[in-house]
């Protein structure tokens, strides 16, 4: 047998992982430019991100309810642009792509700073709110700029690589924003910590401007000398249809309704990452304490998935593409399942259980999404009409900005339901901690059950798909 023959062990799947990473070393100064601004961008989103909602309540005096509907509209417009930021950037360029956007976020960031600073103002609130859709746009502007320019400034050698450390240097951001957040709250002790959180994104967003000044310089194709005569002019020969013409073709394909189904079905699933903003931060501060370590918390996904980036992918892309989006999210579903279990079964104090409960859940999460999510995108890719990639993924968006709009309505109810901030115990208004301690509060008024309810919906929408699985594996036509 030669070594061309050789079978292709875990172990060698690994080493020839890490050796693609080295097809790095052909890209351009743009590309590592480009990576010094997705790291810097993705510290401050994750970072704001984390304390959008108690930004809202704590600083501008918004009630759960209010916070979540404020939250919906950013989360729910930034979405929305997704669908129509990648013909501006087509239009625009990379590079005036990314300066328009980021300036206008320093300008946006610069208010809510102003408004969270001076309590004097009339209508913070409204202000705020206004503040923060305007950024819907630009921010959705960044990330098609981001996979843009990904593809840009990578060979058809180096994408794979490419795609890959650009997702890592996201969730770096992730890690950074988590350790930040932490260093603002609770070991500086900060006044208006919360707030000045957003001075951070001043801070990072006017680095963005100087990197992309410096180092992204040129925008044509990156090919390289190994790559065929015709892979420059590829761009050229693409068939281009009218959106009319390419939207009736897609709407007569069974895939699509197979995929819009599937996306349906694991939208509970998906959610979950929504819980992580929306629910988690607050759910912390009322079960631990206003000096919980929620940064660190959250933190405990990206560097995860870091270290899954690093350690799984090369193993788990040896299996096939449902089976893995299918098994990804049952683990991602049941993550829940630790914090649905009453507190007081946990044999420590309220605030070491859950820690507890919190540290488990993330870990599930982490190995679920590592295993799940980038096989979303790997099927959607499979089994749309070669020419049609990016129309499937972008209809593909319409099911999750549905649910994001669902869950961030619904976000501030489920706080108010199951874990306000203060309950009333004969007539008195008592935390929540406090009477869950006391034992004044039954399981289905604690927290424990809004955890079992979401995590019992996603379970549902996993086995529903696994039931679906042959329906769902026949509209694959490329493996």
């Amino acid at each position: 047998m030669t070594q061309s023959q050789a079978p292709k062990t875990a172990d060698n799947i690994v080493v020839r992982y890490f050796k693609e990473f080295g097809v790095l070393k052909e890209t351009r100064v743009e590309y590592w430019g480009l990576q010094t601004v997705n790291f810097l961008d993705s510290m401050f989103y994750f970072a704001m991100i984390t304390v959008a909602s108690m930004f809202l309540s704590k600083d501008l005096g918004f009630n759960d309810k209010d916070a979540g509907y404020t939250i919906t509209l950013f989360t729910s417009a930034t979405t929305l642009m997704l669908l129509f930021s990648g013909a501006a950037t087509d239009w625009l360029g990379i590079r005036k792509s990314i300066t328009l956007c980021m300036s206008a976020l320093l300008v946006l960031r610069l208010g809510m700073v102003f408004v969270g600073l001076n309590a004097w103002l009339p209508n913070r609130g409204i202000i705020a709110t206004v503040l923060l859709v305007m950024t819907a746009p630009f921010q959705a502007g960044i990330q098609t700029s981001f996979q843009a320019a990904t593809a840009r400034f990578t060979t058809r050698r180096s994408r794979s690589a490419g795609f890959n450390l650009w997702y890592l240097f996201s969730n770096l951001g992730g890690v950074a924003a988590g350790l930040s957040v932490d260093t603002l709250r609770v070991w500086l002790k900060i006044p208006n910590a919360n707030t000045h959180v957003f001075t951070m994104g001043v801070v990072t967003t006017t680095l963005c401007l100087v990197a992309t000044t410096a180092f992204i310089r040129r925008e044509e194709q990156l090919v390289s000398p190994d790559d065929p005569p015709e892979e420059a002019k590829s761009q050229k020969t693409v068939e281009r249809k009218s959106p009319l013409t390419a939207m009736k073709e897609m709407f007569a394909h069974s895939a699509l309704w197979r995929l819009i189904v599937l996306i349906t079905l694991v939208l509970g699933v998906r959610a979950v990452f929504l819980y992580f903003y929306l629910i988690m931060p607050k759910y912390w501060e009322r079960t631990i304490g206003t000096d919980a370590n929620i940064g660190l918390l959250t933190a405990i996904n990206p560097i995860g998935v870091v270290a899954g980036l690093i350690l799984l992918i090369p193993i788990i892309s040896r299996y096939p593409v449902f089976k893995m989006l299918i098994y990804g999210g049952m683990i991602t579903s049941i993550a829940l399942l630790p914090m649905a279990i009453p507190w007081n079964l946990y044999p420590w104090s309220i605030e070491t259980n859950h820690y507890t409960m919190a540290i488990l859940a993330m870990i599930l999460v982490t190995i679920g999404e590592v295993i799940w999510s980038p096989r979303l995108n790997e099927y959607t890719a499979a089994i749309a009409p070669k020419g049609q990639e990016g129309a499937y993924m972008g209809f593909s968006m319409i099911p999750w900005f549905a649910a994001k709009t669902g869950v961030s309505l619904l976000s501030g109810h489920l706080l108010a339901r199951w874990s306000p901030e203060t309950v009333k115990i004969a007539g008195a208004d008592v935390p929540l901690k406090e009477a869950m301690v006391a034992g004044q509060l039954d399981y289905w008024h604690r927290p424990e059950a809004m955890w079992l309810f979401l995590g019992l919906y996603a379970v549902a929408g996993c086995l529903v798909a696994w039931m679906l699985r042959n329906w769902f594996e026949s509209a694959t036509h490329r493996k």
